[in-house]
């Protein structure tokens, strides 16, 4: 069985320090889609806050706040800030893809 979990990153205002990171945090992320683990994720877009979402499939989401501190946006401190909730939509027309139980 496994869980919808999605994460709300709030980043810094340290612009170099996100730049110089983003190689190998998307390379971290690129890992975990891989694996299955990342459904999807992006960044807020110019005009919103500086942070962005991501949503993951695990086993509980315990294990999804493992994956969150192996980030190197977290390890490096350009996440200041990460909020974890299970997620189950219940409306639209990928709910179900996001709710759907696994072994």
């Amino acid at each position: 069985m496994s869980v919808t979990v999605a994460v709300v990153y709030t980043y810094g205002d340290n612009a170099d320090l996100l730049n110089e990171t983003r190689p190998a945090h998307r390379e971290y992320l690129r890992g975990l889609a891989d694996s299955g683990h990342l459904l999807v994720a992006g960044a807020w877009v110019p005009g919103e806050p500086a942070g962005g979402l991501l949503i993951f499939r695990a086993a509980d989401k315990d294990a999804v706040h493992g994956l969150v501190a192996d980030d190197p946006y977290v390890l490096a401190g350009v996440v200041t800030k990460s909020q974890v909730h299970e997620w189950a939509p219940p409306l639209g027309p990928l709910a179900g893809a996001f709710t759907e139980q696994a072994d």
